[in-house]
């Protein structure tokens, strides 16, 4: 399973690469605006940084001001991969996108039908958001589960990226029933690297250690 950080912080994104946990990032306009200044620089930042894919968003809402909006991002690195709404005119995007070459990633899907709308159109990945379903009462890693029965039905090679997470359980969860890929905030991506037990042993040990050597090496 492949970890990409869901931030536009350069902060966290540098320690998360320096600790070899993250294959690539995600951002939108909400994480961006928290960052603040120029968004372009910011993004050209994060390029710069990270050799693994980066999703930067469209924001038009018509197919042609999509297809703009994604040959403009895609300048700014190979790396680029856009995000597209799911939507009738991004499901267009997508399409036009695809047929040239450029990775798309279609984002805020909700259903099982979506997802499968997204794969025939030839996107690139498809974001499932399994926490704001389970804010609702809706059970967001069935829809995770039923997504990759289809694309296993069928063939599909489009990767299923589970977005919107929550909690370590989220992608614990999303790994056993078969996600490609989790986008992940910093936070929680640093609570995988903690358990009490290896806390408590790290502690015994170098106890042990202190009382042979002085603490010496």
């Amino acid at each position: 399973m492949e970890f990409f950080i869901d931030t536009a912080s350069i902060d966290d994104i540098k320690i998360a690469t320096e600790q070899g946990l993250i294959d690539g990032v995600t951002t939108n306009p909400t994480l961006l605006s928290r960052e603040g200044g120029d968004w372009r620089v910011r993004a050209r930042e994060i390029l710069d940084v990270v050799k693994g894919p980066v999703s930067l968003e469209v924001v038009a809402e018509d197919a042609a001001g999509m297809i703009s909006q994604a040959h403009d991002l895609k300048k700014m690195g190979d790396n680029v991969v856009v995000k597209i709404p799911m939507t009738p005119e991004g499901l267009k995007a997508v399409k036009t996108l695809s047929g040239e070459g450029i990775h798309t990633n279609v984002t805020l899907v909700f259903s099982p039908l979506q997802a499968l709308l997204a794969a025939k159109a030839g996107g690139t990945y498809v974001s499932p958001f399994i926490g704001r379903l389970d804010a609702i009462g809706d059970s967001g890693m069935n829809l995770v589960e039923e997504i990759r029965t289809i694309f296993d039905n069928y063939g599909y090679t489009t990767k299923i990226l589970v977005a919107s997470v929550r909690h370590p359980m989220h992608v614990l969860e999303a790994a056993l029933v078969g996600a490609d890929v989790a986008t992940v905030p910093f936070a929680v991506l640093q609570q995988f690297v903690h358990h009490p037990l290896t806390d408590k042993g790290l502690e015994s040990f170098l106890a042990d250690w202190h009382k042979l050597t002085g603490g010496k090496w």
